[in-house]
């Protein structure tokens, strides 16, 4: 595939009264967000809220100076993010509202209305084909993703457990999914009711379209038809009380590529732009309620129009960077039996890989791991 162009600036602020707002809006404007036609057109900002208790999010100026400037382009801007598959703050559209509040993430601060992707309980979806994909036909999609004319990532690049780093393939790809679609990435299973945890209510056998589901009239619980269950994870959103759970079984190199199949649904067809931002660097994702200290020291903002080329990027950036001390990378790296893996994500969680995600992502035609990079 061709060369892409990726654009970097570092967090220092050397120009007499710019800040670090401004100069993501330069940025942007740099990477060529203006050559996007944004006239009167709706255009989501995806990004991570944060969950509660987690601090290592992207504040809510960075996503301001991103609504700002589509505004002055003549876009109408909402933030945006779908509902988590598993129990937490983020798992209905009102507590996932709520934590953005909490979080500093309010039409005041973001200047712009915030919607959550796939509705009230995350059975909002589009399926959306995907073309030229190995894993997956069809992704569930939140609706609200799929009815906007653009789509803009604002991604924070950090570690995590799974996918050895999060970056704009894991936001988009994870995070446009419905709570169905998390589920598809996450697991060909079936799902688990946890007895103690049903109420009998009977709401997820609405949802349900095969008789995969049952209700015991002696325990007065829902259970499982093994037999019809076709493991699709509608029945997860419908349940109030987080009696459903499925097993993330999934192996992690096909977890990556259905990502990238998952993103190329999103952005197929449409203009989308991404940034990044390598701040904040935890080990963890920021759907932990906890965050650890950085790996790695605050390296700087990238933009582009390929979303492959700018994961490499960050990634190749972190890699260079010298690992911070009093953190999980650097006791690990201290540690008896220590095997360096020259790769700061792994050597923080040796059992994460992040490459297949990119590999992927070129194969399918998402975008090319070739890159330039462009200091600005």
């Amino acid at each position: 595939m061709e060369t892409s162009k990726v654009f970097f600036t570092d967090f220092r602020t050397k120009m007499a009264g710019e800040n670090m707002p401004s100069k993501l809006k330069r940025l942007a404007r740099r990477a060529g967000i203006a050559d996007i036609d944004f006239e009167g057109k709706f255009v989501a900002i995806k990004m991570h809220f944060g969950e509660l208790g987690n601090i290592s999010y992207l504040r809510p100026n960075y996503a301001k100076a991103v609504v700002d400037l589509v505004k002055e382009l003549g876009g109408k801007p909402f933030l945006t993010d779908c509902n988590t598959m598993y129990p937490g703050f983020r798992k209905n559209a009102l507590e996932h509202l709520e934590c953005a509040w909490e979080n500093g993430f309010t039409p005041l601060s973001a200047g712009c209305p915030i919607i959550i992707g796939d509705g009230l309980k995350g059975t909002d979806d589009v399926a959306v084909p995907v073309e030229g994909g190995e894993y997956t036909r069809e992704a569930r999609i939140g609706r609200a993703v799929m009815d906007a004319d653009i789509v803009i990532s604002l991604t924070h690049f950090k570690g995590h457990e799974m996918t050895g780093f999060g970056g704009t393939i894991k936001n988009i790809g994870m995070g446009c999914g419905s709570r169905a679609g998390k589920k598809d990435m996450h697991s060909n299973g079936k799902p688990v009711i946890y007895e103690e945890l049903c109420r009998g209510c009977r709401k997820c056998a609405r949802e349900c379209a095969n008789s995969g589901l049952e209700f015991d009239d002696r325990t007065r619980k829902m259970r499982v038809n093994q037999s019809n269950c076709v493991g699709c994870g509608r029945c997860l959103g419908a349940c109030n009380f987080d009696a459903i759970d499925f097993t993330n079984d999934q192996a992690i190199p096909v977890l990556n590529a259905k990502m990238a199949e998952y993103t190329k649904a999103v952005v197929d067809g449409r203009e989308c732009f991404h940034i990044s931002l390598i701040v904040d660097v935890s080990p963890y994702c920021d759907c932990h309620g906890e965050n650890d200290a950085p790996i790695l020291p605050n390296i700087g903002m990238f933009a582009s129009k390929d979303p492959v080329a700018l994961d490499q990027a960050c990634a190749d950036a972190c890699l260079k960077a010298k690992p911070m001390k009093n953190s999980l990378l650097d006791d690990n790296m201290h540690a008896e039996g220590f095997v360096d893996r020259k790769d700061h994500f792994r050597n923080s969680m040796p059992e994460s890989e992040w490459e297949t995600q990119l590999s992927h992502g070129e194969k399918i035609g998402l975008g090319s791991r070739s890159y330039e990079l462009i200091t600005i």
